[in-house]
């Protein structure tokens, strides 16, 4: 059975935070979560938002979920707007459908676990999400 290590989720984390360094973002809140939802590696940088560990979880949490990357989640939520606003209810608030949430995968695609970003635009969040996550030899399903 395939499993996303500590040390693995950690790489995803640090990378993405140096890439965004590189970048210029705004400071960052990034979470790995495991396939039942648990977080693994939690990182909130100085300047970060209070809410944003909960918008990072959020995103991981919703990737999870749905069995789809962010980018698919927040298409969908514009086309479905009832659905979601449904699914927010029954997850109790804990779904975030917007991009900067992606899926990690093995190379066999097999699910090791989710990947949440939050305090920059969608697409910087996710942007550094699939960095981390390939730069740790995994492959990112950003949807």
């Amino acid at each position: 059975m395939a499993y996303l290590t500590l040390a693995q989720a950690s790489e995803i984390v640090d990378a993405a935070l140096g890439h965004a360094r590189e970048l210029g973002l705004r400071p960052l809140t990034i979470t790995v979560l495991d396939p039942g939802g648990h977080p693994q590696v939690v990182k909130r940088e100085d300047g970060a938002g209070i809410l944003r560990p909960q918008i990072a979880h959020a995103k991981a949490w919703g990737c999870l979920g749905t069995g789809s990357g962010g980018a698919t989640g927040a298409r969908h939520a514009t086309r479905d707007p009832a659905f979601f606003a449904a699914l927010a209810a029954i997850s109790e608030g804990r779904i975030a459908s917007s991009r900067g949430g992606v899926l990690i995968r093995d190379e066999d695609g097999a699910l090791l676990g989710s990947v949440g970003v939050s305090g920059e635009r969608p697409e910087n969040d996710e942007a550094v999400a699939v960095f981390g996550v390939q730069t740790a030899g995994l492959v990112a399903d950003a949807g």
